[in-house]
Formats: structure tokens, C-alpha cells, sequence
């Protein structure tokens, strides 16, 4: 069989694997099935997950695996030319920078869902500090690539999404990366976000669909007042307006955000 997996279309872990199986030229050996998070789990799927709900979870004739790294991992041994340095130096270094992923990750999203303004100031600074230490970090082992190393790779895959996903800060924190000081960091993200392979999702579609998350509610949870998500798949964000930017003062209405089905 195919290796099946399921993941959510917007999820940042879930286009990794889609940016790795487009630089490997094997989009299509892998059946992608979306799962609707604004609906509980099937439970045939949370049978094959061992009762968990993060995606995604790919389901191979061997068994099921878990974790955004581990699967793409899986998928670049498994097939085609690898994308991670084949090079154990050169791959020790791509997994040094691999390592601070989480860090940007837990440090983006918690200043998207963040609804006090008093501690804007000390998010927007963390986040600004783990980009200092991706900056320093290039600076050091790739001074004179615009990628890691010469061309987008494994850690392009990993972080590229996270980019894609953080234009929920500009949107709805006015957040952008400074150039004094960040020239290095912002060349590499610059650079990763025009590559051919990372254009699944678009500015407009993150920032209405991650409207809930920027109020506050993460993975489908509804907000005070609200029936619908802003994760629904209809009506599809293509049709809904732009969510209002201040996000501290308004909370709009699933009419407002064009949530709700056309009679």
C-alpha cells in the first residue's frame, strides 16, 4: 500500500512533509486524506493514532508513525534522492539547527494567541531572541549561503513552514523582523519563502483561517459566542473577507468573518 497521511491542510508540520515529497519529485506517492479538526475524531483514525489527536500520522503496510520529523525523516530514506546532507558532518550541522525549531514554534504561537497587550512587548522580544540564535547560528556555519548550504534542504523543509504561519504576525501583531542585526536570518527566511517547493499556503489563508488563534482558541476550539471555526472548510476562506487586525479590542462575528453557510 501507499503510505496515507492525515493531516490538516494549514498545519505547519503537516506541509513539511508536503515541501519534502515536492523536492524529491514524489508528490504524488503519498495519499494525503484531510481531517476536519472542527469535528471530533473518527474514532477509527484515533485507533490508528493509539488515542492522540496531533497530526499528522502516516499510515504505512508496516505500521503508523507519528511526529512531523520523524515521517519526513522516513520519507526521505524511503524513496528518490535524499534531501537531508548525506555527509554525517554536514548532517550533525543541518540537525544543530534542526534543534531549535520547537523553540520558534512555541515562541510564534504564543505570542499569536497571546490577548494581553501588557505583555506584547516580552513575546514580541522572545521571539526576536530565537531569531537572534538562528541568525548567530548562520552566521557561524553558513556565512556565505543564502540557504544552510547551497541549496534547500532538510532544515529549509523543517522551518519554512513556521515562516508561512508567522504571517499571522504581521497581520495581527505588526511584527517584522528588523534588518539591522537580523540580516542573515532574514535573507535565509526571505529566501525560503519564495522557494518553488514551499507554496502551499498562502498569507491570505493563514491569516483567516488562524483568526481563532490569534483570539486565543487553538485546534477548533470555538470562541465566546461563536458556532463556527475559522478552520471550517466551507465556506472556503478564498470567499471569506480579511478578519479585522486588532485582534485585542474586536471580536467579530462568524457573519463578520464570513462563516456561516450562504442560504
Amino acid at each position: 500500500m501507499r503510505p496515507t497521511v492525515y493531516h490538516i491542510p494549514v498545519c505547519p508540520f503537516c506541509q513539511r512533509l508536503e515541501i519534502l515529497l515536492a523536492l524529491k519529485n514524489l508528490t504524488g506517492s503519498v495519499d494525503f486524506r484531510v481531517v476536519d479538526i472542527t469535528k471530533p475524531r473518527d474514532p477509527a483514525l484515533l485507533k490508528l493514532s493509539n488515542g492522540t489527536t496531533a497530526l499528522p500520522i502516516m499510515e504505512t503496510d508496516q505500521g503508523v508513525l507519528k511526529e512531523s520529523l520523524v515521517i519526513m525523516r522516513y520519507l526521505d530514506e524511503l524513496a528518490g534522492a535524499p534531501v537531508a546532507r548525506q555527509d554525517p558532518f554536514e548532517r550533525a550541522i543541518e540537525n544543530m539547527l534542526i534543534a531549535h525549531e520547537g523553540e520558534l514554534t512555541g515562541a510564534g504561537y504564543r505570542y499569536v494567541m497571546n490577548q494581553d497587550p501588557e505583555k506584547r512587548q516580552g513575546l514580541h522580544d522572545a521571539l526576536l531572541a530565537v531569531y537572534r540564535k538562528l541568525d548567530d547560528f548562520l552566521r557561524w556555519k553558513s556565512p556565505n549561503n543564502i540557504f544552510l548550504f547551497d541549496k534547500f534542504g532538510l532544515a529549509e523543509a523543517v522551518f519554512t513552514p513556521l515562516f508561512v504561519r508567522f504571517y499571522f504576525l504581521d497581520y495581527y501583531e505588526d511584527f517584522a523582523l528588523p534588518v539591522t542585526e537580523f540580516e542573515r536570518v532574514a535573507a535565509w527566511r526571505e529566501a525560503c519563502l519564495a522557494h518553488p517547493a514551499a507554496q502551499q499556503a498562502s498569507k491570505e489563508e493563514i491569516v483567516k483561517v488562524y483568526y481563532d488563534y490569534a483570539k486565543g482558541a487553538g485546534n477548533g476550539a470555538l470562541l465566546p459566542g461563536h458556532t463556527r471555526s475559522s478552520f471550517v472548510f466551507q465556506p472556503h476562506w478564498r470567499g471569506r473577507p480579511w478578519p479585522s487586525k486588532d485582534k485585542y479590542n474586536i471580536l467579530q462575528s462568524d457573519a463578520e468573518l464570513g462563516l456561516l453557510a450562504s442560504a
